[in-house]
């Protein structure tokens, strides 16, 4: 759960994540602690869509003209976790928008709702598989295009709409559309641990926290100024990263073999692979990524009826991808031992 995390805060084109488990088990503790491993970033002063005064391609129509005129005004701020609530309404995440003014002000005429405040962070829905079917197709269509486009009577309005989406929700209580879950990049799930020891350690940390949280969050500020650094290094060294043909090719006809229908699968398998090179410090994509890479991102995709449990045969997967790899060597004791490492923090 946190390295699928992880890999979409260095690469928010992966497409999120949707984090399956039983309640109580630190779901939502982990996306809003998310945040405090993001770099804080620099928006334009009083624009409601968090709009980056670096990039006019990243600006809305209010702030790309004042970029014309260089009335640009930046400020620091931390990287926003927006919830959306279950019952919100279509006008509530999308704006609302006054058609006559629009007609005059354009996207003045705008009401910014829910994918506003989102805008460059990070955007959390609870129990997603509750969410209302038409809201979450908004959502997902916005998350896709990185847009997000308000229509009212013929008068339509866009700003940017840019985020990290991540959703949790409990089995329990009913699945998603199979629509739904390609939309999603990746999938893991989560379980109650079962060792004794480990929910003594849990229970503790949680009663250390409460009785003095300054102090908890000092003992822990190392480790993780470490790990936002890895993540900040990572960003920098992806648009370097690259992928070998043979690899590709490898990763089509796994997912041939393996039944997935939906093309989404590969350009995901790809932006993932790439990205977990980045973040072991590597500009070449190893066959140790692509399957690291499968692994978080063809369960969802594998399901072929209604209810069915998203689940990947790991060793059916080995096969397959042992069969399709061509001109690869074989892992070096170094790889095998990652490949073994990154397994059992996914058990």
């Amino acid at each position: 759960m946190k390295f699928a995390l992880i890999l979409n805060a260095i690469n928010p084109r992966i497409g999120g994540v949707l984090i399956r488990g039983d309640k109580g088990t630190a779901k939502s503790t982990a996306v809003r602690a998310l945040a405090d491993l993001l770099e804080d970033i620099l928006v334009v002063e009083d624009c409601p869509f968090n709009c980056n005064p670096e990039s006019p391609e990243d600006m809305c129509d209010l702030c790309f003209m004042k970029s014309q005129s260089n009335q640009i005004k930046a400020v620091q701020k931390k990287t926003p976790v927006v919830d959306l609530p279950l019952g919100a309404t279509e006008d509530r995440v999308v704006g609302s928008l006054n058609v006559e003014r629009a007609i005059k002000e354009g996207i003045k005429a705008l009401e910014p709702g829910i994918l506003a405040a989102a805008n460059r962070g990070i955007l959390y829905i609870d129990e997603v598989n509750l969410l209302d079917d038409h809201v979450a197709d908004v959502l997902l269509d916005s998350a896709a295009m990185g847009v997000n486009i308000v229509e009212r009577e013929g008068v339509s309005v866009a700003h940017p709409s840019r985020f990290i989406l991540v959703g949790t929700m409990n089995p329990e209580e009913g699945e998603l559309r199979p629509q739904l879950l390609d939309r999603f990049g990746l999938q893991v799930s989560v379980v109650g641990i079962e060792d004794v020891d480990m929910r003594v350690q849990i229970a503790k940390m949680a009663e250390a926290f409460d009785a003095d949280p300054d102090g908890f969050a000092q003992e822990c500020k190392a480790s993780q100024a470490e790990m936002k650094a890895k993540i900040s290094q990572a960003r920098q060294l992806l648009p370097q990263v690259r992928m070998s043909d043979d690899l590709l090719r490898s990763i089509a006809s796994t997912c041939i073999d393996l039944g997935v229908k939906t093309h989404r699968a590969e350009i995901v398998i790809t932006r993932t692979a790439k990205t977990i090179a980045a973040f072991y410090g590597r500009t070449e994509v190893d066959s140790d990524d692509v399957k690291n890479a499968m692994q978080l991102a063809l369960a969802h995709r594998m399901r072929s009826r209604p209810f069915e449990l998203p689940t990947l045969d790991k060793e059916r997967l080995e096969r397959s991808m042992q069969q399709h790899q061509r001109g690869h060597h074989p892992q070096n004791p170094k790889q095998q031992m990652r490949t073994e490492a990154f397994c059992s923090s996914l058990i």
